[in-house]
Formats: C-alpha cells, sequence, structure tokens
C-alpha cells in the first residue's frame, strides 16, 4: 500500500504545530513545523485495555467445548490408520516387528508433533489469541516491512497491537533477518506465497476431513451387516454430510456445546476398550515405546516401511485445527483438552489396536471394528458415526476462521461473514463456504467411494500444512521471541526433517488420489493470487490518478453551493483526493454541507480498538469543512453495521474537533449534540448565523470557528443526511498488455468482482443512503 505523504495539505491545515503566540487569521498560516494530525491523535489514544479475565471455570468450559470442535478430526483417526499404513497387509513372515515399529511410529508421531510442537509451542505463537497461518504471517509483517498487501503507517505503528523491543545481541539477529527480508522483494513475494500455500491446504483439509471421516465411519457396519453394497455406504455418508453442514448455521458455540458430550464418549470408549484389548490379547504391546522398533521395522521393511508412513501421519490429522479454531477458544482450554483426555485416550486406543493386531493380523483392513468386543459393537459403532460426522466440524471451523483471516488481508474475495457467537469473537459462520464446501465434499465421497484414495490426498494436506507452520515459526522464533539461534535451529532440523520425510512418502502416492489437494490448492491458490492481484492493480490505479491538492481546492472554490447533509466518499486511499470525487462533482457540480474521504484499512493486527478505530485530518481549509477518515481493522475485526459504523465515525470526529481545538488553545467547551431545527441558533451563549453567511473569507475565526460552531454544522448536516458516495468501477487491462494480463484482468478478475460481494455490503448500506459513481479503471 501507498505510504503516502500529506502535500495536498493546505498552510492552514491543522496538520502543523503552532506556538501559543500565533493566530489563526482565517487565511494564512505563518511558516511553521508540520505535524500529522492523524499522529498526533495516535499519540492520545488509551492503551491497550486488559483482555476479560477468564475465570477457571470458563475455561473449562471451552475446554468442554474443544473435544467437540477441535479434537473431533484427530480423535476419529484410529477408524483408518492402522488399514491406511498396511493398504496390503501386514506381511506374516515379520508381524511382530511391523506391528510394534508401526505402532512405535504412531506413539512418537503423536507425542512430537501434536504435543511437543503444537500444544506446548505452536499455540504460544498465537497472534491475541487467534491462531492459523495467516496469523504467523501478519505477525512477521508486523515486525518487519515485508507485507504486499498492508503497509502500516507510523501512525498505525502506534497501535496497541504493535510492540517495540529493547537493545540486545538477540535483537541484533532479528534485526540482520528483518534488513535481509524487507530488501529482497523475492522473499517477501515467498513469504506471501507460503501463506496463501498453507491457507489453501488447510481449506483443502477442511473438504477432505468430513468425506474420510464419515465414509470410513459408516463402511464399519460392513463388519456385521456383510451384504451391504458400498454403493448404500456411499449415500448414507452423502446423506450424513448433508446435514452435517446444515448445522454450521447454528454456529461453533451451539455446535460446541451438542457435539461436545458425544465426542468425550468416543474418547472413553476408545480408551476403555483399547485398554481391554492391551490385557486381553498381549500387554507385552507397550514394548513399543522402544524406539529400536522403528529401526527394526525399516530395516526389515526397508520400501514398504518408508511406503506406510502415508498411513501413520494420518494419526496427526486434524492436528492444525489446535492452531487453527484458536480463536473460537483459548489457549489453555486446548491445551488442558488434549494433555488430560485427547493424547492419552488416542494412545491407549492405537495400542489396543496393535495388541489386537499381533494376534489377528489379518484383520488390518477393519482393525478399529474387529477389535471392538462383540457386545460393544453396536453402541461403538453408533458412537462411531457421531463422532465422525463431528470430526469434520473441526476442519470446518478452521476453514471459515483463515478464510476471513484471508479477505480482511486483501487475499479472498468479499464473502459474507456470521458472528454466531456474543461471548467469543472468533466465532463465526461463512454461508457461501460452507455450501462450496458441502458440494466438494459430497462429489469426492460419490467420486472416490472408498477412503484409501481419500486417504492418499488426506496425507498431502496434513504435511503440507505442518511444513509450512514451521517454516513462518522458524522466522518468527529469530524475528519476534529473539530466540538462541541453537534452539531455532534445533526445532528447525527435528520437526521439519521429521515432516519432510513423511511428506516424501505422501507423495509417492500422487497418482493414487494424491493429486486432490495439489488441485484443490491450484484452484484456491489461483483465486487468491488473481484477488491480490486485481486489488493491487486497482489501488495502484486509484494512486496514480488521485486529484492533485491544486485541483481540489480550484474545484471547490467553484462551487456555488453546498448541498445539505453529510457526503462519506468511499477511498482506498488513506493519503490523497481520490478520482471518484472528480466523477462525482462533474456529474453533480456541488458538495456537500460537510465532506469525508473515508478509507478502510485493513492492519496486520489482530484487532484495533473501538478509541483506537478512526484516525481524521483536514482537508484543505476549515471552511471547506472536508476531513479525511481512516478506519482501521485488524484481521479478527469485522465491519460494524451502518448505523453503528456512522455513530461511531461521527463520536470520533467531534472528539477530534474538541482535541484539535484545545492543541491550538481555541475556546472549547464540551456540549451535548442536538437537533438544528431554526435557521439561527445559540449554544452556550453564542449566537451561530445562517450557515450560508459564512464565507471562505470570513475573518471572524474566533467566533465562526471555535467549538462549539463547527460541532453545531456538524450535527446540521448529519441530521439533514448522510450519503455514501462509492465508485463503482469496470476494471480493464491497460492498452498494450499481454495476453495473459488481459485474461487475468479482464476475465478472472472481473469474474470475482462481479460474483463476489462489493466492500460496501459489509457496512449494510442501505440503497436510499448510497450513491455510486461509474468508472472505467485502466490497470
Amino acid at each position: 500500500m501507498e505510504k503516502g505523504t500529506d502535500n495536498e495539505m493546505h498552510n492552514t491545515s491543522v496538520d502543523q504545530e503552532v506556538p501559543p503566540h500565533l493566530v489563526l487569521d482565517g487565511t494564512h498560516l505563518t511558516k511553521m513545523k508540520r505535524v500529522d494530525s492523524m499522529e498526533l491523535e495516535s499519540n492520545h489514544v488509551k492503551g491497550m485495555e486488559q483482555h476479560k479475565v477468564i475465570t477457571a471455570a470458563m475455561t473449562l468450559k471451552l475446554a468442554f467445548q474443544t473435544i467437540g470442535v477441535v479434537y473431533g478430526d484427530v480423535g476419529t483417526s484410529p477408524l483408518y490408520v492402522f488399514s491406511s499404513t498396511f493398504p496390503n497387509g501386514i506381511n506374516p513372515d515379520h508381524v511382530h516387528k511391523d506391528v510394534l515399529g508401526a505402532l512405535s511410529l504412531i506413539i512418537y508421531t503423536l507425542t512430537l508433533i501434536p504435543l511437543i510442537k503444537y500444544v506446548l509451542i505452536v499455540l504460544r505463537a498465537n497472534d491475541r489469541g487467534e491462531g492459523g497461518t495467516f496469523a504467523l504471517y501478519s505477525l512477521i509483517c508486523r515486525y518487519a516491512k515485508v507485507s504486499l498487501i498492508s503497509s502500516p503507517n507510523s501512525e498505525d505503528r502506534k497501535l496497541s497491537g504493535y510492540q517495540i523491543d529493547l537493545p540486545s545481541k538477540a535483537l541484533k539477529r532479528s534485526s540482520r533477518l528483518k534488513d535481509l527480508l524487507e530488501k529482497s522483494e523475492i522473499a517477501k513475494r515467498l513469504l506471501l506465497l507460503l501463506a496463501l500455500l498453507g491457507t489453501c491446504m488447510v481449506i483443502g483439509d477442511g473438504v477432505l476431513t468430513p468425506a474420510i471421516s464419515v465414509l470410513s465411519a459408516v463402511e464399519g457396519i460392513k463388519v456385521q451387516a456383510t451384504h451391504l453394497s458400498q454403493n448404500v455406504i456411499v449415500i448414507v455418508s452423502v446423506i450424513i454430510l448433508v446435514a452435517l453442514f446444515s448445522l454450521q448455521r447454528l454456529g461453533t458455540d451451539k455446535v460446541g456445546i451438542l457435539f461436545a458430550p458425544c465426542v468425550l464418549v468416543w474418547f472413553l470408549f476408545i480408551g476403555i476398550i483399547g485398554l481391554y484389548n492391551i490385557f486381553h490379547h498381549d500387554a507385552g504391546i507397550f514394548r513399543a515405546f522402544n524406539p529400536k522398533y522403528m529401526y527394526l521395522y525399516f530395516k526389515v521393511e526397508k520400501k514398504e516401511a518408508w511406503k506406510s508412513l502415508g498411513g501413520v501421519v494420518l494419526c496427526i490429522t486434524g492436528t492444525e485445527a489446535m492452531f487453527a479454531d484458536l480463536g473460537h477458544f483459548s489457549v489453555k482450554s486446548i491445551q488442558i483438552a488434549f494433555t488430560s483426555l485427547v493424547y492419552p485416550c488416542l494412545l491407549l486406543a492405537y495400542i489396543g489396536q496393535a495388541a489386537y493386531l499381533l494376534k489377528y493380523p489379518e484383520h488390518v483392513d477393519e482393525a478399529f471394528y474387529k477389535s471392538i468386543p462383540s457386545p460393544v459393537y453396536w453402541p461403538q459403532f453408533v458412537v462411531a458415526i457421531i463422532a465422525a460426522i463431528i470430526a469434520s466440524q473441526a476442519m470446518i471451523s478452521a476453514t471459515f476462521s483463515i478464510i476471513k483471516q484471508s479477505m480482511a488481508l486483501g487475499c479472498f474475495p468479499r464473502v459474507k461473514i456470521i458472528h454466531t457467537s456474543t461471548k467469543h469473537a472468533g466465532q463465526i459462520y461463512i454461508p457461501e463456504m460452507n455450501w462450496l464446501l458441502m458440494v466438494i465434499c459430497v462429489v469426492i465421497t460419490v467420486a472416490f467411494r472408498n477412503t484409501d484414495q481419500i486417504g492418499n490426498a488426506y496425507g498431502i494436506c496434513v504435511v503440507s500444512v505442518m511444513l509450512v507452520t514451521t517454516s513462518l515459526l522458524g522466522i518468527i522464533f529469530i524475528l519476534i521471541w529473539k530466540t538462541h539461534i541453537m534452539i531455532v535451529l534445533a526445532f528447525l532440523l527435528i520437526f521439519g526433517s521429521v515432516e519432510l520425510f513423511y511428506l516424501t512418502s505422501v507423495l509417492e502416492k500422487f497418482t493414487k488420489g494424491g493429486w486432490l489437494p495439489l488441485c484443490f490448492a491450484g484452484v484456491f491458490l489461483s483465486v487468491m493470487v488473481t484477488w491480490y492481484y486485481g486489488s493491487a492493480g486497482k489501488y495502484q490505479y486509484e494512486v496514480e490518478n488521485k486529484v492533485s491538492p491544486d485541483t481540489f481546492k480550484d474545484r471547490v472554490a467553484m462551487l456555488s453551493a453546498r448541498l445539505p447533509g453529510v457526503g462519506l466518499i468511499c477511498t482506498q486511499l488513506p493519503h490523497g483526493i481520490p478520482a471518484t470525487f472528480s466523477h462525482f462533482i462533474n456529474s453533480v457540480p456541488a458538495i456537500h454541507s460537510v465532506l469525508v474521504f473515508v478509507c478502510v484499512k485493513h492492519l496486520p493486527v489482530n484487532n484495533v480498538l473501538e478509541e483506537e478505530r478512526f484516525l481524521f485530518r483536514r482537508v484543505s481549509t476549515k471552511e471547506c469543512r472536508t476531513f479525511r477518515c481512516v478506519a482501521r481493522y485488524g484481521y479478527r475485526d469485522t465491519l460494524e453495521e451502518n448505523q453503528k459504523f456512522e455513530k461511531l465515525l461521527f463520536k470520533s470526529l467531534a472528539q477530534f474537533i474538541e482535541s484539535e481545538a484545545t492543541y491550538f488553545d481555541q475556546p472549547s467547551n464540551s456540549i451535548k449534540f442536538q437537533s438544528i431545527e431554526s435557521t439561527v441558533i445559540h449554544i452556550d451563549g453564542y449566537k451561530i448565523p445562517p450557515l450560508n453567511q459564512i464565507s471562505s473569507g470570513s475573518k471572524n475565526c474566533d467566533e465562526a470557528f471555535n467549538v462549539e460552531y463547527e460541532l453545531a454544522i456538524l450535527e446540521k448536516a448529519r441530521n439533514e443526511g448522510v450519503i455514501y458516495i462509492v465508485g463503482d468501477s469496470d476494471v480493464k487491462a491497460s492498452k498494450g498488455s499481454s495476453l495473459p494480463r488481459k485474461f487475468l484482468i479482464n476475465c478472472a478478475f472481473n469474474f470475482l468482482h462481479t460474483n463476489f460481494r462489493e466492500s460496501v455490503d459489509a457496512l449494510d448500506i442501505p440503497y436510499t443512503k448510497l450513491l455510486k459513481v461509474g468508472t472505467i479503471q485502466y490497470i
């Protein structure tokens, strides 16, 4: 984004530091030092309020909800891990070595990745309670000027979300990395591409999770009802999936409360059945905790052992949901649920299945259901179906969260976001994406018909997202946490090498379904890159075609009248007069009594406090009654609906006028807004003449421009009506553009621009208050 200068400001702008003895004469100020009023205002913002204290009872309640929302996916992985690890059956000559080796891999994978990496490390890298790939990217962009989608100005960096570090040896290392990233355009683009790729893989995970979880659970019925065909299994799975996505409109909070008891029963069931299998079949299975069995497994099976890693990695499916769904809950709640319930129950489930397979290796294809004792088979089957349905919730919620982050940072077309909880800001529902995911998920289920190929695709999504998280976290270690370089290297070496090793295995299955997530990633990445490219081109057009200060003053001076009311001209520019203004006054040769250029700016921060939301400065002289407003939002924030947005804007504008008067030592008496019905009014002893009697050359500044008078003008204009003036642009590739660029802009971007929501939709502006100015932008 443009760094912007304030050259368009008139000499009489308040964006200057005035010695107490200097007096404003209405037309000229003596030479003075320049100070940006936005920067001045940002210095007076209150600090970050203390976050609401989460009590122990609330933490436990959230921990209970996470069971139903976050852990359904990883919790149902015992349904298909062993069958995916040994798709061709267990080698009858090496049953003990194969089973113990595979179990040892599962135990240490579960311990290393979900427990140590995510629960103990990654969750700490949250952006004020928000997790996911874009949260990591935003943290990096906040500490280094590497963002290609938003460039905070100096006043933005004074937000409570930014931090200042004291010099240290570690800080020097951080500074070197910071300089390296900031000076390299290639590094900036790779960083953004990495974040987008991770986001696309999470979306792909959100599509594949429901398909494999539900289908694998329903297939278990064939253990008792062998006469059922696969067509029936697929039809039942599709019905369940449609019902699942239909429930999403209830919201994460309600879905979590509804699903959590079911998943809790599921974890208790698989834990208890695991214990039963251990002591009933082979209590010596605990030998698998000895890592030597992993070595023996690879020594005996060699390439087959390496191929089996594609099945082993499925034991950590849904792990990324712990981080991506963090905005719905809290760090402690996720940690408590995993360490006290999820992790021990999963270990018992896998160990129990392995104990059963040592005795019945021929049942590996249906190891989960075959290992269930006959008296509890049907109750466990019913619970498995319910748990599989719920398993999908984790990645669906994570998909909603990460799409919202992408959209807020300008990398995804605008979609409708519905907040489903008044208590937890991160709990959202996106209707368009919900139904799109449902359609894709149903198509995959019908097309693949079994879990083998879906599992191959699933593994690529799981490992790819983890590698992206590891890479971004490595940068955060050095850049933000100032961690010792040896610890950083150890982290990257241990987790990076393990995940790369798994990736080599899952990529081997590319032709057996592994191509699917790469197709998803390619499609969503194309959408994101196209939207970013087109949006950046539109912004550059605005910068290059903004109205010059002299032109603005001349056009305003030529106007013979001011329209009643307030005109809010929506623009992408935090600095400068947009081209929309020229198009507007060419069609309507008049401007409103009060004019505000409004720029909604999304920053790489979690959220912006309400008192920090708006920054104002004047445009030209006071007589013009023209302001610039920058409304700042974090990627977790949602634009307020129209009435609340207006209320906050005018409240902040009034505070700006009062603080500005205090800064210039002008008389200022706080008053309450009141309706102005008569032509001549009196406020606190001041006689306010008719507005049309105030000329731009008035010398009576003490009376005409004191605070009470200006607030009265503002309130009168507000009561006369507020009109939003929005540019309705057609975007076309500029002349001489290459064919690929013409296709990208004229076809791909215009398709997204036309079929997705407009920026004004987020404010829910009534059509009676909306004025669109048609333009053509050649980019």
